[in-house]
């Protein structure tokens, strides 16, 4: 599942949570690159979803504050191996990839960061040494959620630095930093995009990353179907809550009226796209009405509305995926099931 959180709330300001480090002149750098107006973005996205004959709702918009939290409930879930399954993999592997700072310093860029629960691991496998000459760059759409991550990381790093970037990854990769720079990935993400969205997201990793920089992709394999239609279909049912959360947001944020109550949540395997997919379906005829669009939505009994895909991979056609953004495999790490893989990439200089 995503995490680009693209309407998070709180009601602690950004001058607020950095106060404290800021008087003990803590080397905390925020800087703000998203300059998007949310609600005509939110506008153009559900009336592009929703006003054709398959209608769809962009994954992003299930992560308002209420979908974080339920996210966050998710991934502690039993049913849902991506986390457990990926933190395994950093817990057995955190100190080898960071390797990458052993010779010389650089930055640690997190992209969608979010919590700060996976990067914890490979800062708490670096040697003290390595750190001192690490930066950390987080990159989120959220600047609540960032500022909140770094002040809890610089009060138990004491010696990390951090550049804090406010930024949209899908369209603001060019504002990374130029410097040498390890890039992770973490989670499911990139399978939420289709085949050429995630070349081209590739594609744009490849064109900020210089010959010694590497990103850190995370990747869900294919497995048996039972165990992903599973994690989807959790039997507390909160990823049904998650699911149908999404039209509460659109309801809050469009002054729209849709009735949560009139849909099911409903998760599949799509065999032939060798993907996940999340709809929510009409119960009975229904519709509603979204005011800041002007938009009359009818919705007839059993039809559905798709919130999100999740591809799943085999390593030819991850592989694939590489070959056509230039990048190549440099190390693969996975776990003994093979169930999900972070792989390093650096940039095919021979293309």
């Amino acid at each position: 599942m995503r995490r680009p959180n693209p309407q998070a709330t709180g009601d602690v300001s950004a001058e607020q949570i950095c106060r404290p480090f800021l008087l003990r002149r803590r080397p905390l750098v925020v800087s703000v690159r998203q300059q998007t107006d949310f609600h005509q973005e939110m506008c153009k996205d559900i009336l592009s979803g929703l006003a054709g004959p398959e209608k769809s709702i962009p994954c992003k918009y299930l992560y308002d504050d209420c979908g974080s939290r339920l996210f966050e409930r998710i991934c502690t879930l039993s049913e849902y191996y991506p986390t457990r399954t990926e933190v395994a993999i950093l817990n057995q592997y955190a100190a080898e990839i960071m390797l990458f700072f052993s010779r010389q310093g650089g930055d640690l860029v997190e992209i969608g960061s979010g919590s700060d629960l996976k990067i914890r691991f490979l800062l708490e496998r670096s040697p003290e040494n390595y750190r001192k000459h690490i930066r950390y760059v987080p990159v989120d759409i959220s600047e609540t959620s960032l500022l909140r991550s770094s002040v809890r990381l610089m009060s138990d790093f004491r010696d990390l630095t951090i550049l804090a970037l406010v930024a949209d990854f899908s369209r603001h990769l060019e504002f990374l930093p130029r410097r040498r720079k390890l890039i992770v990935f973490f989670g499911g993400t990139f399978g939420n995009f289709t085949h050429q969205e995630g070349v081209a997201l590739l594609k744009s990793f490849a064109r900020v990353m210089g010959a010694e920089d590497r990103l850190l992709l995370g990747i869900d394999m294919l497995k048996p179907v039972h165990i992903i239609e599973t994690a989807y279909n959790d039997r507390s049912g909160v990823t049904a809550r998650f699911n149908l959360n999404i039209l509460h947001h659109i309801n809050r944020r469009l002054r729209a009226d849709f009735r949560p109550e009139d849909f099911d949540h409903s998760s599949m395997f799509n065999q032939e796209k060798g993907q996940i997919e999340m709809h929510l379906k009409a119960r009975s005829d229904t519709g509603a009405h979204i005011a800041d669009l002007g938009l009359k939505v009818c919705i007839r009994r059993g039809e559905t509305i798709l919130t999100e895909i999740s591809r799943k991979f085999t390593p030819a056609q991850a592989q694939n995926c590489f070959d056509e953004a230039g990048l190549v495999p440099v190390r693969w790490f996975t776990d003994p099931q093979a169930w999900f893989s972070l792989v390093e990439l650096a940039v095919d200089h021979e293309r």
